[in-house]
């Protein structure tokens, strides 16, 4: 009984060490895999997905290099180059709006395609739609003016996994359809704040919702209370909080 259960401890210890989730897709699996902030990677095959890599490049030392990256606004938090430098990036293609793209050193990787609101890109095979992200109300000095930087959808093997960005609960969220997987932001006074994000989450209803990118001015936003609010409004969304600001 004694190592049955140690057994299990040490199970559950290393899932929540390393910060991996899986997402079963009609064919084969997506690993979903936390970093800090608004950063994650993504696993799927042999396609690795790094989004909005930030925190310095040693946070990703136990991904290979990346095939694909999605950055999603000017913030140092978003477009952070010296994470990117310490990165092999070679061989990946870069997926931004324009205002990062002209930011961005070209010769150092592969391609960089660059996406605006509404507009979907085939990209190595698989569907990217940006998604606008900016403040309300839309003011001519918002920190996130609307069409400077993208929200994402990228569709794995039938599966579409959704990356707000910095955004408020705008309408074109709040429209999204058949989303499997949802990461949304909840920070202020950058961001949106708990009860807003639980609202849009309960409008659109992902199968599956990450609150990230929760730290803002005055420290952690309250996820408990999301999942609280988001569990009594839509009780079919799946919930899941997981650490994005563990120290290495």
């Amino acid at each position: 009984m004694i190592k049955k259960a140690l057994t299990l401890f040490l199970v559950v210890f290393s899932f929540f060490a390393q910060g991996q989730d899986i997402v079963k897709t009609d064919h084969s699996r997506v690993e979903i895999n936390p970093i800090l902030h608004g950063s994650l990677a993504l696993e799927y095959n042999d396609l690795t997905i790094f989004v909005d890599p930030y925190g310095g490049a040693e946070r990703f030392e136990s991904f290979g290099p990346a095939d694909l990256v999605l950055i999603t606004d000017i913030h140092g938090d978003h477009l952070n180059q010296e994470t990117l430098d310490g990165l092999d990036l070679s061989q990946a293609t870069i997926v931004a709006p324009q205002a990062v793209a002209a930011q961005l050193p070209a010769e150092k990787y592969k391609s960089i395609v660059v996406i605006g609101n509404g507009e979907m890109k085939s990209i190595l095979g698989h569907n990217v739609e940006a998604i606008p992200m900016y403040n309300l109300p839309e003011t001519a000095d918002s920190r996130h003016p609307k069409g400077r930087g993208n929200g994402y959808i990228v569709e794995l093997d039938g599966k579409k996994f959704y990356f707000s960005g910095d955004t408020e609960d705008i309408p074109e969220m709040r429209a999204l359809e058949g989303i499997d997987v949802a990461f949304v932001c909840m920070n202020l006074p950058y961001t949106m704040d708990v009860d807003q994000a639980a609202s849009a989450v309960s409008d659109f209803k992902p199968k599956v919702v990450y609150p990230y990118h929760y730290r803002g001015t005055g420290g952690l936003a309250d996820v408990e209370k999301f999942r609280s609010l988001v569990n009594s409004t839509a009780p079919g969304v799946d919930v899941r909080l997981r650490n994005w600001y563990q120290e290495n």
